[in-house]
């Protein structure tokens, strides 16, 4: 075992503080990470403060890890001390079942296991990236490739695969029209790729605030949401649309900005239920889905056209004691666009 340095949530609601942790003692198949920088993600604070049911106290955030690994364990082929790796959403599953094996470990039918707030397999509760280290079964360590600088790569391990992957997957691509809802930590990287796959990209937002960052970033049209004039204009535009958002929106709404056939994704999650009238689906067969991270190939994949591409996160780098300002700052949308943990300030 390891005593490591860390920001923990005691309780539901309460302020994370510094504190230490136990990790684990390598074993055969893990490596050994010394984190240089966490991303802070909108569901590090849903789980923080419970919004998304019960969740395991103390907790450490953070799922958005980018590090140096320190240590391998004497099975290891993968990596080797010194090389620039990322951890995700989750740290393990039971690699046996058909989504495990097809490359979608986010499925495992006997449930993943997630990076903080969840139990491993040895029946200890797992703490995240808001630490000086961490250790991970190789199987769920990512390569951060040469092109992309440490700091810039952590958010796209949660925000950078939550929005590639959706957008692989609905074919966002040339002579396709994708919007993307909101332009918060995970919207501006929404932009960023679907810009890069070759799509003509709209971003819906709230106010025209951030009009001239969106077209920085990628973005083609821009357009507020609180315009009603923005749903008649745009009715019947788009092969996709991509939500964002954790607030609850109105879907009917925004499914009659799709042609017909489109899909409307989502990868915010509300904590509150939705309404929807059917007709608004069965009107244009309209799909309506979400889409849960990725799993560790396509989150490799990514990695890799993040790279090809230069795309990195649009970071604000913050000290550790500036974390929970941070959380109040983000739930105010006072962020662009993603909150990054200098781990050397723990």
């Amino acid at each position: 075992m390891t005593t490591v340095a860390a920001y923990a949530a005691p309780a539901a609601k309460a302020p994370l503080e510094r504190t230490t942790i136990e990790r684990r003692a390598v074993r055969e198949h893990d490596v050994l990470i010394d984190i240089k920088f966490a991303g802070i993600c909108h569901s590090d604070i849903h789980q923080a403060r419970e919004g998304w049911g019960e969740a395991i106290f103390p907790m450490v955030p953070g799922h958005e890890i980018a590090g140096i690994v320190s240590e391998v364990g004497p099975g290891v082929t993968k990596y080797k001390v010194g090389d620039r790796v990322g951890v995700g959403c989750m740290v393990d599953s039971c690699g046996e079942c058909e989504n495990c094996k097809a490359g979608f470990e986010q499925h495992c039918v006997k449930g993943n296991v997630p990076t903080y707030n969840g139990i491993g397999k040895d029946g200890e509760p797992t703490y995240g990236g808001y630490s000086e280290k961490v250790v991970v079964d190789e199987n769920f360590v990512v390569r951060i490739p040469e092109g992309l600088s440490l700091d810039v790569a952590a958010p796209l391990l949660c925000a950078g695969i939550t929005t590639y992957s959706p957008l692989k997957k609905w074919g966002a691509g040339p002579g396709k029209k994708v919007a993307v809802i909101g332009l918060g930590g995970l919207g501006h990287m929404g932009v960023k790729i679907a810009h890069a796959l070759g799509a003509e990209v709209t971003v819906l937002s709230q106010s025209l605030r951030k009009k001239d960052d969106g077209l920085k970033l990628g973005a083609d049209h821009y357009y507020a949401t609180s315009d009603p004039a923005t749903f008649k204009e745009l009715a019947g535009s788009f092969d996709l649309i991509l939500s964002t958002v954790s607030a609850p929106l109105d879907f009917g709404a925004y499914l009659s900005l799709l042609k017909a056939n489109g899909a409307l994704v989502n990868v915010g999650a509300p904590e509150e239920p939705i309404a929807l009238n059917l007709f608004s689906l069965i009107g244009g067969s309209k799909t309506l889905a979400g889409s849960a991270i990725g799993g560790i190939p396509e989150t490799q994949e990514m990695l890799d056209f993040c790279a090809e591409h230069s795309i990195g996160a649009e970071i604000e780098l913050i000290t550790a004691s500036e974390i929970n300002e941070a959380y109040e700052r983000v739930v105010n949308s006072d962020v662009r666009y993603r909150f990054v943990i200098d781990t050397a300030t723990i």
